[in-house]
């Protein structure tokens, strides 16, 4: 299953839902590719990884080191694999502005290593730019994390407008899910908003809820993931 985690809200869970739902997969015996889409690279400093080659080698053409998505890939732990970022693939942007088939890119570059994998997670960037259509392009799912405040909800409806524009124009049906996080149930404004979502979304929300929880955010300043730091812990559970 490859799934694309996205909302172009910053700070809103997506790399820490990315790293985090990627490591329990992988906890579950799923071989899983965490791909980093994200120039600002949360993902890849979230679990301490240092690359010289990253996404953009593999989806520019004007790179002088042109690699293949199976040649950046480096190991995070059993069964979790990471395709890591960095900031020069904020230029693509511009590099693939009148190219034929850019939405499609990144779908043409998974295409050999889907057998390797049972899930491919895609991190996206906080924008609805074109690493973000190729990133739903390249995906049948997306989750999109939502946290339980008032601001939260606005600019979903871009988003699903954007999934739709894919599905009429590259003729290409995504399935999404909204995933409720940082979710502080000591606040009665917490549950209000949780009512709205459910009544906004209905069968679309998932079921699990992401509680607060600072472990969450320990882990990724010690460079790792949860179920490394503290797999006891809500935030793991959750997860």
């Amino acid at each position: 299953r490859i799934i694309s985690i996205a909302n172009q809200k910053g700070g809103c869970g997506k790399t820490t839902t990315a790293i985090n739902l990627s490591a329990s997969l992988a906890a579950n015996n799923c071989r899983v590719l965490l791909i980093d889409l994200d120039p600002q690279a949360h993902a890849t400093f979230g679990l301490n990884i240092q690359a010289d080659m990253s996404m953009y080698n593999v989806l520019s053409k004007l790179t002088d080191k042109k690699a293949k998505l199976a040649d950046i890939i480096q190991n995070v732990g059993k069964n979790f694999d990471i395709a890591p970022s960095s900031i020069i693939l904020s230029t693509l942007e511009q590099e693939l502005a009148g190219e034929i088939g850019r939405e499609s890119r990144l779908w043409d570059t998974i295409d050999d290593l889907k057998d390797a994998y049972d899930y491919i997670l895609i991190d996206c960037p906080p924008n609805l730019g074109i690493l973000t259509i190729n990133a739903i392009r390249a995906a049948s799912e997306v989750i999109m994390p939502v946290e339980a405040s008032r601001f939260a909800l606005e600019g979903l409806n871009q988003l699903i407008s954007i999934m739709n524009l894919v599905r009429d124009r590259l003729n290409h049906m995504v399935s999404y899910q909204v995933l409720v996080i940082n979710f502080d149930s000591r606040l009665r404004h917490s549950f209000t908003m949780l009512a709205k979502i459910k009544t906004k979304f209905k069968n679309e929300v998932f079921s699990t809820i992401i509680h607060v929880n600072v472990k969450l955010k320990e882990a990724q300043n010690e460079g790792t993931h949860i179920f490394n730091y503290d797999k006891y812990c809500r935030g793991a559970k959750d997860y």
